[in-house]
């Protein structure tokens, strides 16, 4: 068996988690030797309880095997935190997922990526906002990660839709169970552009516990969260706790005192989130500079004008990157820059649309 095709099975038991599963790995190294394991065993290691156990040593490799065939007749990819495209950002919270299903492409620039959420019974004024800001901070390079839901998620991926950019929806069910059933076609048009994505196996059901793990992947995709609507006890406000935790930015969008769906979004301006009114805030927070998307025809003369405003470093370094990719690495060798430095002057250069990244830490010019 695989590694790949262990963490699927693993995986297949939702209540093992990313903590476990590294408690388990000390244990027996690797994923195929856990599936291996006898019961005596298991329940020798640590959070490993007698349930687990028997569901582990029940599983069978025909279960596995019919679990990635049902993802590839869906065109649905089965990814590891160990595959170079997993999403950086995603990487580094305490509980990344297992493995990620994914309908459509993840890309290097969705580190990049803002997340936008809020109430499912949205207002008016909540719904055109959140298509608003979807759609300026599409226009401006960035992506927008919702939790396709009814209400200020679903139109949070229009805005970015509408815009050209790219949005990722995250799910709280398998890929057989979509969830709501009215959004399959949004669903559709995104993963054509962007991504779909779930961590849960391709037979789950949109079970009311899904959705606070849904919540902590679209901040952990994001560097920032953005709370467009949200009641008291909206869950929502579970995505804002989720970003603060790992140390993502949260805004709020302010709201009617008399509104129950503001009371959520009024309550985190209170406790300190960031309040906004445009998008070049939020922009603004990241030290990101504001640029547009633009068309293939536009960028060469576009990139004239950004190159005419570069400070000297950043000439020196993006002259050491073309048409072919370069890695990191060797762009530090041919500078006297440190790597945090490098990174800084890329991240500005990436911004302006002058270069980009792609898996393994490479750069290529985006006019070449």
């Amino acid at each position: 068996m695989t590694r790949l095709k262990a963490l699927i099975g693993l995986n297949m038991f939702c209540d093992i988690g990313s903590a476990r599963l590294k408690k388990l790995l000390e244990f027996f190294g690797y994923p195929e030797n856990i599936l291996k394991a006898p019961y005596e065993k298991l329940t020798q290691v640590f959070g490993i309880g007698e349930v687990i156990a028997r569901n582990i040593t029940s599983l069978k490799e025909e279960d596995i095997d019919k679990e990635c065939v049902q993802a590839q007749k869906g065109n649905i990819r089965i990814m590891t935190i160990d595959d170079g495209d997993y999403p950086e950002n995603l990487k580094h919270i305490p509980d990344p997922p297992i493995v990620l299903y994914v309908k459509g492409a993840l890309e290097a620039e969705d580190k990049f990526s803002v997340g936008i959420v809020g109430s499912r019974r949205a207002s008016f004024y909540g719904l055109s906002c959140a298509e608003k800001f979807a759609a300026d901070l599409a226009h401006c390079g960035m992506t927008i990660v919702s939790g396709l839901a009814r209400g200020i998620d679903s139109s949070s991926h229009k805005g970015a839709l509408k815009a050209g950019g790219r949005t990722i929806a995250v799910i709280g069910s398998g890929f057989n169970y979509l969830y709501p059933a009215e959004n399959k076609e949004l669903a559709d048009e995104i993963s054509r552009s962007g991504a779909v994505i779930s961590e849960f196996p391709m037979d789950a059901k949109p079970l009311p516990q899904n959705f606070p793990c849904r919540n902590r992947i679209i901040s952990g995709l994001s560097l920032g969260v953005l709370v467009v609507e949200a009641a008291r006890n909206s869950g929502a406000l579970i995505t804002a706790d989720c970003a603060l935790e790992q140390g993502r930015e949260v805004f709020a969008l302010p709201g009617k005192i008399d509104s129950q769906n503001s009371c959520g979004t009024n309550a985190l301006i209170k406790q300190g989130a960031k309040l906004v009114s445009c998008a070049d805030e939020i922009l603004e927070e990241f030290n990101l500079p504001v640029t547009k998307n633009v068309n293939k025809e536009e960028i060469k003369e576009t990139n004239s004008g950004n190159r005419a405003c570069l400070s000297d470093s950043e000439s020196l370094l993006y002259n050491l990157i073309s048409g072919e990719p370069v890695l990191l690495d060797e762009i530090a060798e041919k500078s006297s820059f440190g790597i945090s430095e490098i990174s800084a002057i890329l991240l500005k250069l990436q911004m302006r649309r002058l270069i980009r990244q792609i898996p393994g830490k490479q750069f290529v010019r985006t006019d070449a």
